[in-house]
């Protein structure tokens, strides 16, 4: 796995490939491509860009924490962040959103009703 991003020029990047793959630790309903770069978590090091798809009512159950820094675009479809039943008050976000996230910071779970698409960046300093 890389830890440093390589050089790549535009080239097609094909959404309805085989080559989306489910990250590890996720449910099934959600599925990551990497476009760049490789991130290392137990050494620390690295950065990654890529998409991640939830398919229409895929979720997450639990908080997500990790020491990394992540940058999320909302490119397409629906995401709701947080779960009433547990007192987590749910707030829906829709295409053209963004968040930035420190590391140590919780977040989540998600879910989406309609399916939605992200492109993330991780990083370490």
């Amino acid at each position: 796995m890389p830890t440093k991003k390589e050089h790549k020029e535009f080239h097609l990047v094909d959404l309805r490939g085989d080559d989306w793959r489910p990250p590890p630790g996720y449910p099934s309903g959600i599925e990551q491509k990497i476009l760049a770069g490789g991130l290392d978590e137990y050494r620390k090091k690295g950065n990654r860009t890529r998409l991640l798809r939830f398919a229409p009512g895929a979720k997450t159950v639990t908080p997500f924490v990790h020491d990394y820094w992540e940058e999320v675009y909302l490119i397409s479809g629906d995401l709701i962040v947080g779960d009433p039943s547990t007192g987590n008050v749910a707030s829906g976000f829709f295409a053209n959103t963004y968040a930035c996230r420190p590391p140590g910071v919780y977040h989540g779970p998600f879910r989406s009703e309609t399916g939605c698409l992200l492109l993330e960046f991780h990083y370490f300093e």
